[in-house]
């Protein structure tokens, strides 16, 4: 198997917004040590490469007809191949929260669950979104208790990456057909965007960052409503990208603002990879 195949099925370009998340999820409860925040960082790593591989291996028939230039429908890799890289990189993140203590290896085990769940019914349920939710609300717990435990802010700031991410996976479902039917269902982008400016707590460099997430936002937006051709997938990876200025600002707005401009690099990172191998 090639490197190029690799990174396609793992949708590498977008893992900087999955570190982000672990170094903000570390963040809210407190001062983040570097040992935990590394073992969330490879653990979320190989919990999203292991999803995104497993979500090719369960969609390969519907690829076929829809997007054949993936690998497994273009012959570059077999579906069983797949399913085993997919399943042992799930138990490869599991093993790697467990030094993070019980709790951590609980939460680990709960978010395998949920990315099976979302890889196994997202083509067949109109709860998708939720479900691809709770994998982000999952990595933020996931951070916390490896770093320490899990308080009141962690818990909001991880229902808002929720409704973030939910928000963001209507719009990728309707990638394939390159528009988007209903526009309601992103009002939910609202509640993190609210929740991020409270964060941010008057803080300058957090509500500097914040406008920033506005403008990401806003321009995803104009693009979605627009409905050009193409619009809909640059939406999708400007939305993406996006998730790791929502970690800056809660960041900052925390206390830790040269942290922050990690998460801000995270995002520039995520844009220039999508040049590469696309994310969605």
């Amino acid at each position: 198997m090639s490197v190029k195949v690799w990174l396609t099925l793992g949708r590498i370009s977008n893992l900087p917004t999955v570190w982000t998340n672990a170094l903000a999820g570390a963040v809210m409860v407190g001062s983040p040590a570097t040992g935990p925040v590394v073992l969330a960082v490879l653990a979320l790593t190989a919990f999203y490469i292991g999803g995104m591989w497993l979500n090719d291996a369960f969609d390969a028939e519907i690829d076929a007809r829809e997007r054949a230039n993936r690998p497994i429908p273009n012959g570059e890799i077999t579906r069983q191949a797949v399913f085993r890289g997919g399943f042992s990189l799930l138990l490869a993140g599991i093993v790697l929260a467990f030094p993070g203590g019980a709790a951590a290896g609980l939460v680990g085990l709960c978010l395998a669950g949920v990315i099976l769940l979302y890889d196994w019914l997202h083509k067949r349920t109109v709860l998708s979104p939720v479900i691809m939710g709770a994998t982000r609300f999952l990595s933020y717990i996931l951070a916390a208790v490896a770093s320490g435990h899990i308080t009141g802010d962690v818990l909001l700031s991880a229902f808002g990456l929720m409704a973030y991410t939910a928000g963001l996976t209507y719009a990728a479902k309707q990638e394939a057909y390159d528009r988007l039917d209903n526009a309601w269902p992103l009002l939910v982008l609202i509640a993190p965007l609210l929740y991020a400016l409270w964060q941010a707590d008057n803080t300058p460099v957090a509500l500097a960052l914040w406008v920033g997430l506005i403008a990401v936002v806003g321009l995803a937006l104009r693009r979605l409503f627009r409905r050009g051709s193409g619009d809909v997938p640059k939406a999708v990876i400007t939305l993406i990208a996006g998730m790791a200025l929502y970690d800056a600002v809660l960041i900052a707005g925390a206390g830790h603002s040269l942290l922050a401009w990690v998460a801000v690099a995270g995002f520039v990172l995520t844009l220039g990879l999508q040049r590469l191998v696309s994310g969605t």
